[in-house]
């Protein structure tokens, strides 16, 4: 079993969700972070003050999949979440390995658990 976890920017969030319902992964949980990597900000001007905002807005999401999805699953989000052109800041993908997994309602573990 394998997690997935992947940074993309924010308005990128309902095309990699519909790229991973194509390939029948059901279980995503999305969370709103602040980060930045080369990207490192920008510059914004604010009732006549401008100021450096070091932290921009990103889509932390977490996929739980078996390890035989990994390559679909990364070329899905890769696919969806690329700008035209593929520019800085379009975010990372992340493969971790998973021990266990315990579906609370039923004590199911393992795979079936997913």
């Amino acid at each position: 079993m394998k997690m997935v976890t992947a940074i993309i920017k924010p308005f990128k969030l309902d095309d990699v969700r519909e790229a991973l319902s194509v390939i029948s992964v059901s279980g995503i949980t999305a969370t709103e972070v602040k980060g930045f990597g080369r990207q490192k900000g920008h510059t914004e001007l604010y009732r006549g003050a401008e100021y450096t905002v070091d932290f921009l807005p990103k889509v932390k999401l977490e996929i739980a999949i078996v390890a035989d999805q990994v390559d679909a699953v990364i070329k899905a989000i890769s696919s969806a979440a690329k700008s035209d052109g593929g520019k800085i800041g379009d975010g990372k993908i992340f493969v971790t390995s998973l021990e266990q997994v315990i579906r609370i309602r039923t004590g199911e573990t393992g795979s079936v658990a997913l």
